[in-house]
Protein backbone atom coordinates (compact mmCIF):
# COMPACT_ATOMS: atom_id res chain seq x y z
CA UNK A 1 0.00 0.00 0.00
CA UNK A 2 2.88 2.52 0.70
CA UNK A 3 4.07 1.86 -2.66
CA UNK A 4 1.20 2.84 -4.71
CA UNK A 5 2.91 6.43 -5.26
CA UNK A 6 5.21 4.39 -7.16
CA UNK A 7 2.11 3.34 -9.90
CA UNK A 8 1.76 6.83 -10.48
CA UNK A 9 5.34 7.31 -11.84
CA UNK A 10 5.19 4.06 -13.69
CA UNK A 11 1.87 5.63 -15.69
CA UNK A 12 4.08 8.83 -16.40
CA UNK A 13 6.92 6.59 -18.12
CA UNK A 14 4.18 4.44 -20.16
CA UNK A 15 2.44 8.15 -21.15
CA UNK A 16 5.75 9.40 -21.78
CA UNK A 17 6.42 6.77 -23.94
CA UNK A 18 3.58 6.79 -25.47
CA UNK A 19 3.20 10.53 -26.50
CA UNK A 20 6.85 9.92 -27.91
CA UNK A 21 5.03 7.10 -30.45
CA UNK A 22 2.43 9.11 -31.33
CA UNK A 23 4.60 11.95 -32.26
CA UNK A 24 8.41 11.75 -31.99
CA UNK A 25 8.40 15.68 -31.67
CA UNK A 26 5.72 15.50 -28.97
CA UNK A 27 7.78 17.00 -26.17
CA UNK A 28 9.81 19.28 -28.22
CA UNK A 29 7.49 21.44 -29.32
CA UNK A 30 5.73 21.58 -25.93
CA UNK A 31 9.10 22.21 -23.91
CA UNK A 32 9.53 25.78 -25.53
CA UNK A 33 6.49 27.82 -24.84
CA UNK A 34 3.02 27.20 -24.48
CA UNK A 35 0.49 29.73 -26.48
CA UNK A 36 -3.01 27.81 -25.17
CA UNK A 37 -6.07 30.12 -26.60
CA UNK A 38 -8.09 29.17 -22.87
CA UNK A 39 -7.93 29.96 -19.61
CA UNK A 40 -10.11 27.32 -17.68
CA UNK A 41 -10.87 28.25 -13.81
CA UNK A 42 -12.76 24.67 -12.53
CA UNK A 43 -13.01 22.92 -9.21
CA UNK A 44 -10.22 20.77 -7.74
CA UNK A 45 -12.16 17.83 -7.89
CA UNK A 46 -10.19 15.12 -9.38
CA UNK A 47 -13.13 14.13 -11.61
CA UNK A 48 -13.06 17.04 -14.16
CA UNK A 49 -9.64 17.42 -15.79
CA UNK A 50 -10.07 20.20 -18.23
CA UNK A 51 -7.86 18.55 -20.91
CA UNK A 52 -9.67 15.38 -20.83
CA UNK A 53 -13.24 16.95 -20.33
CA UNK A 54 -12.69 18.40 -23.55
CA UNK A 55 -10.25 16.50 -25.53
CA UNK A 56 -7.53 19.09 -25.70
CA UNK A 57 -3.81 18.31 -25.66
CA UNK A 58 -1.48 19.79 -23.25
CA UNK A 59 -0.56 23.28 -24.01
CA UNK A 60 -4.30 24.27 -25.13
CA UNK A 61 -5.70 25.10 -21.63
CA UNK A 62 -4.14 27.38 -19.35
CA UNK A 63 -5.72 26.16 -16.16
CA UNK A 64 -6.10 27.32 -12.12
CA UNK A 65 -8.44 24.93 -10.16
CA UNK A 66 -9.26 25.66 -6.65
CA UNK A 67 -12.37 24.10 -4.32
CA UNK A 68 -15.83 25.24 -6.12
CA UNK A 69 -14.11 27.42 -8.71
CA UNK A 70 -14.92 30.64 -7.18
CA UNK A 71 -13.47 34.15 -8.20
CA UNK A 72 -12.41 35.87 -5.04
CA UNK A 73 -11.50 39.38 -5.49
CA UNK A 74 -8.87 39.32 -2.75
CA UNK A 75 -7.44 35.50 -4.15
CA UNK A 76 -4.14 37.14 -5.01
CA UNK A 77 -3.28 33.21 -6.90
CA UNK A 78 -6.16 33.52 -9.02
CA UNK A 79 -5.77 37.10 -9.92
CA UNK A 80 -1.73 36.32 -11.03
CA UNK A 81 -2.91 33.65 -13.01
CA UNK A 82 -5.65 35.75 -14.89
CA UNK A 83 -2.99 38.36 -15.19
CA UNK A 84 -0.41 36.30 -16.23
CA UNK A 85 -3.29 34.52 -18.78
CA UNK A 86 -4.89 37.43 -20.20
CA UNK A 87 -1.76 40.09 -20.58
CA UNK A 88 1.24 37.42 -21.36
CA UNK A 89 -0.35 34.38 -22.66
CA UNK A 90 -3.49 36.48 -24.56
CA UNK A 91 -5.91 33.71 -23.95
CA UNK A 92 -9.11 34.22 -25.98
CA UNK A 93 -11.71 32.96 -23.67
CA UNK A 94 -11.61 32.36 -19.85
CA UNK A 95 -14.69 29.48 -18.52
CA UNK A 96 -15.62 29.61 -15.69
CA UNK A 97 -16.42 25.71 -14.79
CA UNK A 98 -18.36 24.47 -12.47
CA UNK A 99 -19.41 21.04 -12.14
CA UNK A 100 -22.35 18.59 -10.54
CA UNK A 101 -22.07 17.16 -7.42
CA UNK A 102 -19.85 19.80 -6.16
CA UNK A 103 -19.02 18.69 -2.46
CA UNK A 104 -17.53 22.33 -1.95
CA UNK A 105 -20.94 23.56 -2.98
CA UNK A 106 -22.73 20.82 -0.75
CA UNK A 107 -20.47 21.48 2.28
CA UNK A 108 -21.48 25.46 1.71
CA UNK A 109 -25.15 23.70 2.24
CA UNK A 110 -25.09 22.27 5.57
CA UNK A 111 -24.08 23.66 8.80
CA UNK A 112 -21.20 21.25 9.80
CA UNK A 113 -18.03 22.94 10.64
CA UNK A 114 -15.22 22.23 8.23
CA UNK A 115 -12.72 24.21 9.97
CA UNK A 116 -9.85 25.97 7.64
CA UNK A 117 -12.07 25.44 4.71
CA UNK A 118 -15.25 27.03 6.17
CA UNK A 119 -13.33 30.42 5.28
CA UNK A 120 -13.58 29.39 1.59
CA UNK A 121 -16.68 27.90 1.83
CA UNK A 122 -18.41 31.44 2.74
CA UNK A 123 -18.31 32.87 -0.37
CA UNK A 124 -20.40 29.94 -2.13
CA UNK A 125 -22.57 30.88 1.51
CA UNK A 126 -22.92 34.02 0.68
CA UNK A 127 -24.36 33.42 -2.99
CA UNK A 128 -26.81 31.34 -1.73
CA UNK A 129 -28.07 33.60 0.72
CA UNK A 130 -28.28 36.14 -2.62
CA UNK A 131 -30.36 33.39 -3.95
CA UNK A 132 -32.34 32.06 -0.74
CA UNK A 133 -35.86 32.47 -1.91
CA UNK A 134 -35.26 30.65 -5.34
CA UNK A 135 -33.10 27.70 -3.69
CA UNK A 136 -35.57 27.51 -0.58
CA UNK A 137 -38.32 26.73 -3.12
CA UNK A 138 -36.48 23.81 -4.79
CA UNK A 139 -37.36 20.84 -2.21
CA UNK A 140 -35.40 18.18 -4.16
CA UNK A 141 -32.07 18.20 -2.35
CA UNK A 142 -29.97 17.55 -5.60
CA UNK A 143 -31.78 19.56 -7.46
CA UNK A 144 -31.11 22.68 -5.56
CA UNK A 145 -27.53 21.79 -5.30
CA UNK A 146 -26.98 21.63 -8.93
CA UNK A 147 -28.98 25.30 -8.97
CA UNK A 148 -26.68 26.21 -6.50
CA UNK A 149 -23.75 25.11 -8.91
CA UNK A 150 -25.01 27.72 -11.84
CA UNK A 151 -25.43 30.28 -9.65
CA UNK A 152 -22.25 29.79 -8.32
CA UNK A 153 -20.68 29.39 -11.78
CA UNK A 154 -22.76 32.82 -13.01
CA UNK A 155 -21.51 34.83 -9.70
CA UNK A 156 -17.83 33.56 -10.61
CA UNK A 157 -18.10 34.97 -13.87
CA UNK A 158 -19.79 38.29 -12.55
CA UNK A 159 -17.17 38.72 -10.25
CA UNK A 160 -14.34 37.65 -13.13
CA UNK A 161 -16.12 40.32 -15.26
CA UNK A 162 -15.28 42.72 -12.51
CA UNK A 163 -11.57 42.35 -11.99
CA UNK A 164 -9.60 45.36 -13.57
CA UNK A 165 -7.35 42.65 -15.90
CA UNK A 166 -10.67 40.71 -17.11
CA UNK A 167 -12.79 44.48 -17.46
CA UNK A 168 -9.93 46.00 -19.43
CA UNK A 169 -9.44 43.29 -21.80
CA UNK A 170 -13.51 42.58 -22.25
CA UNK A 171 -13.65 46.51 -23.07
CA UNK A 172 -10.72 46.34 -26.22
CA UNK A 173 -12.54 43.20 -27.07
CA UNK A 174 -9.82 40.99 -26.83
CA UNK A 175 -11.35 38.80 -24.69
CA UNK A 176 -15.03 36.58 -23.99
CA UNK A 177 -15.66 34.73 -20.35
CA UNK A 178 -17.81 31.77 -20.56
CA UNK A 179 -19.90 30.42 -17.56
CA UNK A 180 -20.01 26.43 -17.62
CA UNK A 181 -21.23 23.42 -16.03
CA UNK A 182 -19.71 19.61 -16.10
CA UNK A 183 -21.72 16.79 -15.54
CA UNK A 184 -20.22 14.29 -13.72
CA UNK A 185 -23.12 11.65 -14.54
CA UNK A 186 -23.18 11.73 -17.93
CA UNK A 187 -19.68 13.88 -18.60
CA UNK A 188 -21.55 16.96 -20.54
CA UNK A 189 -20.25 20.69 -20.18
CA UNK A 190 -23.72 23.11 -20.43
CA UNK A 191 -23.00 26.47 -21.44
CA UNK A 192 -25.14 28.60 -19.12
CA UNK A 193 -24.91 31.62 -21.93
CA UNK A 194 -23.74 34.08 -19.31
CA UNK A 195 -20.84 35.08 -21.60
Amino acid sequence: MADRHLNLLKGNKIWALSSLQDDPLYFQKNQDSQNPEYLWIGCSDSRVPANTVTTTSAGDIFVHRNIANLVVPNDLNLLSVVAYAVQYLKVKHIIVCGHYGCGGVKAAMDTNSYGFVDQWLKHIKDVYAKYATELNAIEDMNKRTDRLVDLNVIEQVANLSQTEIVKKALQEGELKVHGWVYGLMDGIITDLKVS
